[in-house]
């Protein structure tokens, strides 16, 4: 199978997501790792990237809410390859008004083979890795062409 190489800069761009009963987590979260956070872009949707802003006093580029079409801009970010790395705190036991989009931004960042943290556990693992401040090239399966293939 082809593959195709996509590099990421030393500066990551790093998207935030969190579901209304995670929020405080991944608050905490970012306050934790504020130092690292600040070296990297950072985007969110909507109410999570202002409470960002607010509480962790970080610049962050602000899609619209979830629900209201920010995961799929989102998803249109990471396609153009201007999304590194996600992390989504997503509610585990909460069955959201948008969950296609939901399903459709996590299926994108797989089929993109974009780090991706959905709990604090991996979001720790993923934002200590030396990785985070290296250049780094993804390797992504060539869809296209073996699409073509089929046809």
């Amino acid at each position: 199978m082809t593959q195709i190489q996509r590099k990421m800069d030393i500066t990551k761009n790093i998207v935030l997501i969190a579901h209304d009963n995670r929020k405080e987590d991944l608050l905490e979260w970012v306050l934790y790792n504020k130092g690292t956070l600040s070296k990297h872009r950072l985007s969110a949707t909507g109410t999570t990237g202002r409470l960002v802003q607010e509480r962790a006093q970080l610049p962050v580029h602000r899609f619209i809410s979830g629900p209201l079409g920010g995961d799929q801009q989102i998803g249109a970010k990471i396609v153009d390859d201007g999304i590194d790395f996600m992390v989504f705190f997503w509610d585990p036991l909460t069955a959201q008004p948008h969950d296609p989009d939901v399903k459709a931004l996590l299926r994108i960042a797989v089929l993109y083979n974009i780090p991706m943290a959905c709990n604090r556990s991996s979001a720790d693992f993923l934002i200590s890795s030396p990785l985070m401040e290296k250049e780094y090239n993804r390797q992504l399966i060539d869809y296209g062409s073996r699409l073509a293939a089929k046809q």
